[in-house]
């Protein structure tokens, strides 16, 4: 899949610096791609976050994490100083707009360089972000604005944040994130289906029953109680990786194989999908929460024992659901999505 030339002047904000997904995922996938050369040489990363550090300690709690989440032959001394000149900790409270024209006043020599705000915090801050950093002169043409899952909590909430994101981005400049997207096995599967002769003549309805989709876990909620009490196994896992995942299963051959023909032909699955409404909710959808147990030899919780999770929620940790693709090749062949913690 083709993509576009990486700019030579960038720099990368990171909104929600020190939470979970900056510090396991981000971080580490940035000091991969410094490590790999794969960054431009003057590339700045600007982490910004409410937490009181300055920039000796939020370094040393970024070496910690991405210590712990790359292997260890791929972490180097060397590298990860050269990395870390990249590195600059802003405390800024994203709510509050006073703090946006200070962070502006910080990035003041990025004239002429790309921005990528990159919003790794509670959605219910993107709308306010975007406005701020219109404010503040930061949401210019070389802009650009980076969104993670979740989109809001439901169909209206998402719609609202993405007007209130299109009042100050072009769609082209717009980036909503699946990470699933990356892993390996889900990049082979348009590898496995459209460039297989084996494959490619059978994969429909006349030779498949059905199809099973399941991202299963070991791990529980960890440290992500406070935001997986509100969120649950639907809006973290099943509207975004599983349908990603369902849409690379049934989607036809792009015209090409770049973003914008791959999106396309994802959308024709999503506007193909039956809706799952009144008695259908009963019937083809399963909720569960996962009790006390053992896992890998080892005793561990209840969900609602769990750190930052109410004791008496019913929050799922669990869904299933069969899904319909109404379309001439994926007619009659019922496509079960299945995610779960603790299994």
């Amino acid at each position: 899949m083709s993509t576009p030339a990486t700019p030579t002047s960038c720099d990368i904000l990171v909104f929600g610096g020190t939470g979970d997904l900056a510090l396991h995922k981000l971080l580490p996938a940035l000091y991969r791609l410094h490590r790999e050369d794969r960054l431009p040489a003057d590339t700045r990363i600007f982490a910004l976050a409410r937490s009181a550090l300055d920039n000796a300690a939020f370094l040393a709690l970024a070496e910690r994490n991405v210590r712990a989440v790359v292997a260890r032959s791929e972490f180097a001394a060397e590298q990860w100083k050269g990395f870390a000149a990249r590195l600059d900790y802003l405390a800024m409270d994203a709510s509050q707009s006073a703090d946006f024209g200070r962070l502006a006043r910080h990035l003041k020599s990025s004239e002429g360089r790309v921005l990528v705000h990159y919003l790794a915090t509670s959605p219910s801050l993107f709308a306010p972000i975007a406005q701020n950093l219109s404010i503040a002169g930061l949401a210019g043409p070389q802009a650009r604005i980076v969104l993670e899952k979740p989109l809001g909590h439901s169909l209206d909430s998402a719609r609202a944040i993405n007007q209130s994101i299109g009042r100050v981005f072009d769609e082209s400049r717009v980036f909503r994130i699946d990470h699933y997207l990356g892993k390996e096995t889900v990049q082979n599967l348009m590898a496995l289906r459209f460039a297989n002769a084996l494959f490619e003549p059978v994969w429909r309805a006349a030779h498949i029953d059905h199809v099973q989709i399941s991202v299963n876990e070991t791990l529980g909620v960890e440290n992500r109680g406070g935001y997986y009490d509100h969120a649950g196994a639907m809006r973290d896992m099943v509207q975004n990786h599983l349908l990603q995942l369902l849409c690379l299963v049934a989607m036809e051959a792009p015209v090409r194989f770049d973003a914008e023909a791959v999106r396309n032909e994802k959308l024709k699955v999503l506007q193909a999908l039956k809706p799952i409404s009144g008695l259908d909710v009963q019937d083809k959808t399963v909720r569960g929460q996962y009790a006390a147990g053992r896992i890998g030899g080892q005793e561990v919780p209840a969900y609602y024992f769990e750190k930052n999770v109410d004791n008496d929620s019913d929050t799922e940790t669990f869904v299933a659901l069969q899904a319909e693709v109404e379309n001439w090749r994926w007619a009659g062949v019922p496509f079960y999505l299945r995610t779960g913690k603790r299994m």
